[in-house]
């Protein structure tokens, strides 16, 4: 566990959909905020068809925004739905994957939420490297941790031990 001020930071291997003890999971969103692949898909199959009906209305969001709804049938009470850069399309492409991290946080914390689960944003179907976007996670979470009244806790939930080693080594660095 990792600590910036009063928000404890840790990483795990597991499925975001999972996470019952968490008020918020954010979703790795494309701008139609639509049922996709990866997350997106795993998240919108396990809150059920309402998720995306709930969904319309925000869309669509611009890399770097987040909004966030009810979460249905997942064990959490929000969803945030969060629009990462697509690697070496979208520009400034660091400062959008910064942005999009310290919305969904916002969101969450305007919300009432004291904990969250995140994802690797960007890194799946969105291609950014790994090493870089956990780097750029941890700078924004490191940054934004004094403005959070309500967040407590954020998990990062991801898929191997890699992965997991590299979060939790920009987390290290960046406390």
């Amino acid at each position: 566990m990792i600590v910036f001020d009063k928000l404890h930071v840790e990483c795990v291997i597991g499925d975001i959909t999972e996470q019952s003890d968490l008020d918020a999971v954010v979703n790795a969103a494309n701008a139609q905020l639509q049922r996709g692949g990866g997350v997106a898909g795993a998240i919108h199959k396990a809150a059920g068809p309402e998720l995306e009906r709930a969904c319309r209305p925000h869309a669509p969001i611009a890399p770097g925004e987040a909004v966030i709804t009810d979460a249905f049938d997942l064990p959490n009470r929000y969803v945030v739905h969060a629009l990462g850069p697509v690697y070496g399309k979208d520009k400034p492409e660091a400062k959008l994957l910064s942005l999009a991290y310290e919305n969904a946080l916002r969101q969450a914390d305007y919300a009432g939420a004291r904990s969250i689960a995140f994802p690797a944003l960007s890194t799946g179907a969105f291609g950014y490297p790994m090493k870089p976007a956990a780097h750029i996670a941890a700078a924004a979470i490191a940054r934004i941790a004094r403005e959070l009244e309500s967040v407590r806790l954020i998990r990062f939930v991801l898929l191997d031990e890699m992965t997991r080693a590299i979060h939790e080594a920009a987390f290290q660095q960046a406390a």
